[in-house]
């Protein structure tokens, strides 16, 4: 589908967002959102600063750019899935360097 720029920036523009009326979000208190979010079973617990306390900052090993020439179906294989491939490739890679690790 070939949509113009400036049918793309209308739509973003004057979608449903552009349309709410904010100054209702913005009265909204804490409690009535923590009264909310308590009575939702699909709402997920609102973090409490006693949870913060105990919480660490844990950065994961940094990731190193690399060239890789894979075939084609493999890689389509992955996309296929949507987005988050190099991720998933990366999960399979690092499943079959752990699983060589524990063979040795």
């Amino acid at each position: 589908m070939n949509v113009s720029k400036e049918r793309i920036t209308r739509r973003t523009l004057g979608g449903p967002i552009a349309k709410k009326n904010w100054s209702q979000f913005d009265s909204i208190k804490d409690e009535e959102i923590a009264e909310a979010v308590k009575n939702d079973p699909d709402a997920a617990h609102l973090i409490d600063e006693s949870w913060l306390e105990g919480a660490q900052v844990i950065l994961g090993d940094s990731k190193v750019p690399v060239t890789i020439r894979l075939d084609r179906d493999v890689v389509n294989f992955f996309k296929s899935a949507g987005s988050g491939y190099q991720t998933r490739i990366n999960a399979v890679l690092r499943s079959f360097m752990e699983h060589q690790q524990h063979s040795r």
